[in-house]
């Protein structure tokens, strides 16, 4: 179903990939995870090591699941799968069974979660964490209003892209 690669073998425009097509952000493990669609994002390399930004609010439920664990994952599926992001987006798993309303198939990678019906899998391990801060903002473009309103500020993770899988 899988196979690992090197990372070095990864060839996709990740503005793209993130932010247009969207990915599944995943916390915990097969017996107890949340997953929630994500378009914020950054892929590059910090302290010599490849790594992935990802950004979660702390009301959303899968924030636990990262918060609690020491890695995660980045499912990305493709457009025919657009539905289910949108779901995943837009339902918390508080509410509902994401899995059962989506028909997404968690599969175990690295005692991670990922979807069997994702193209590309990657396992992060989490490394640093900051909270985004409205005083932080260097600019006055409207950010904060645009993007925040009443909603909180992000919690920002920096994780080492430990594993990538691709659908063989």
């Amino acid at each position: 179903m899988f196979k690992k690669i090197d990372i070095s073998e990864l060839r996709f425009n990740p503005f793209t990939k993130i932010g247009k097509e969207w990915m599944l952000l995943t916390g915990g493990n097969m017996e107890s995870f949340n997953t929630m669609t994500a378009s914020w994002g950054q892929l590059g390399v910090l302290w010599n090591k490849n790594v992935l930004t990802c950004y979660i609010r702390p009301n959303r439920y899968t924030y636990e699941f990262v918060e609690n664990g020491e890695f995660f994952t980045v499912s990305f599926l493709g457009e025919e799968y657009r539905k289910a992001l949108a779901f995943c987006g837009s339902h918390s798993g508080r509410d509902c069974n994401k899995i059962t309303e989506t028909g997404l198939t968690p599969v175990e990678l690295d005692s991670c979660v990922g979807f069997e019906q994702a193209d590309m899998i990657l396992v992060c391990r989490k490394l640093y964490s900051y909270d985004m801060q409205e005083n932080n903002f260097l600019t006055d473009d409207g950010i904060p209003a645009q993007f925040f309103g009443n909603d909180p500020y992000h919690r920002a993770y920096i994780a080492e892209i430990t594993a990538v899988y691709v659908k063989e």
